[in-house]
């Protein structure tokens, strides 16, 4: 795969994201994962911000959630322009507070590829821990990679990342 293929590809950009095949979808689509349904309670989309101006910098999502099991999964993407300035370890802050506190759930996860460093980096400061790899589980553009299971319970969890 080529080293820069995530920047010069949307498709690239997810594939590493989502586990189903990139398709277009035209601006405006009801079809859109960013468009809002407030009838749907299973997969709970977050626009990410920066607190000075509002730029938008990603998005994050609570998704998977299973009101019998009282759980669901993290995940997070963020702008190339945005990535390295804190706001992966903060967005998943955010989204335990509103998991655990808001949700009452007491079990969180992310499923993250292994060479992802940033977001395991992001995960495991906010007390996530590896709980296992999915050895070869994610097709990305023409090759298979490792997927890691990362989950955190309400009694483990601190308030505020570790930094």
């Amino acid at each position: 795969m080529l080293a820069n293929a995530r920047d010069q590809w949307p498709e690239a950009g997810h594939s590493r994201a989502d586990g189903r095949p990139w398709r277009p979808i035209t601006p405006g689509s009801k079809d859109s994962k960013f468009a809002v349904d407030n009838e749907e309670q299973r997969h709970l989309p977050f626009s990410v911000v920066e607190l000075d101006g509002g730029t938008l910098v990603g998005t994050a999502v609570l998704w998977d959630i299973d009101d019998h099991n009282r759980s669901a999964h993290v995940g997070l993407g963020l702008l190339p322009s945005s990535r390295g300035k804190g706001y992966g370890t903060d967005v998943v802050a955010v989204l335990c507070h509103y998991g655990f506190v808001v949700r009452g759930l007491p079990r969180l996860q992310i499923e993250t590829l292994s060479d992802d460093a940033a977001t395991l980096r992001s995960a495991e400061r906010n007390g996530f821990v590896r709980e296992g790899v999915l050895r070869s589980s994610a097709w990305v553009m023409g090759e298979f990679l490792d997927e890691v299971l990362l989950g955190l319970l309400v009694q483990d969890w601190k308030p505020g990342p570790k930094v």
